[in-house]
């Protein structure tokens, strides 16, 4: 087989990086947001809000990417529209991003949870004897401790989700693994097309997961000269 149809498998795949990265990067931060609010409401005195945490958390959780990809690409226009409505998806891209962003946010609220409960309890007692509301102590001191904390996990997140966006070409979302597929359906050409897929993902997971190692490296040495 010719060199250049790997090559060109490359070029392909490649042509899907800046979807997949747009996708990624926003569902990130949604998932951070959301997954912050969750975090909280699940050490909320509160409990409706503790438990309504618990049930979006353990839902999005225990049911595949895919499953949820389905469901709101396809599943919620039919639904929409059977009310009265007139719905439909113009930009898969958009339920792209909802779909990985709901789904980084349950698996990013435990990990900003563990992060939370992390920080030495003393600090949220020293707080408050200095006149700092509840909410002020989360804000200017237990956040930011935590995410110091939770920031290797975070990193970890984004690559996870980097590579599962790959389940959006089930809904049609263009990205690296979709841009194959087209290719292999035009020429089948499936073994260059797919090595080039898996080398485009390589290029960008391998040197999150260095950055990652890094920050973890960076962050040890900065706890010992403590």
């Amino acid at each position: 087989m010719e060199f250049g149809l790997y090559l060109e498998g490359i070029r392909i795949a490649f042509g899907g990086m800046g979807t997949t990265l747009l996708i990624t990067f926003s569902a990130v931060i949604i998932g951070v947001l959301v997954g912050l609010v969750l975090a909280l409401m699940r050490l909320s005195k509160i409990a409706p809000l503790r438990w309504l945490a618990v049930v979006y958390i353990e839902i999005i959780r225990g049911m595949p990417m895919m499953v949820q990809a389905l469901l709101l690409y396809s599943g919620l226009p039919m639904v929409i529209n059977s009310m009265g409505g007139s719905f439909r998806w113009d930009e898969p891209i958009l339920c792209g991003i909802l779909v990985c962003g709901i789904n980084s946010s349950a698996y990013v609220a435990e990990v900003i949870r563990s992060g939370l409960q992390a920080v030495d309890h003393g600090q949220m007692e020293a707080a408050r004897s200095l006149g700092l509301t509840n909410g002020q102590t989360y804000r200017y001191i237990i956040i930011p401790q935590a995410f110091r904390i939770i920031l290797p996990a975070l990193g970890n997140e984004f690559g996870t989700l980097l590579k599962e966006t790959s389940v959006l070409s089930a809904i049609t979302v263009v990205e690296v693994t979709r841009k194959g597929m087209l290719w292999v359906s035009s020429t089948f050409n499936a073994w260059p097309a797919y090595i080039g897929v898996a080398i485009a993902y390589l290029c960008i997971t391998i040197p999150a997961g260095r950055l990652v190692a890094m920050l973890e490296r960076r962050m040890s040495r900065s706890d010992r000269s403590k």
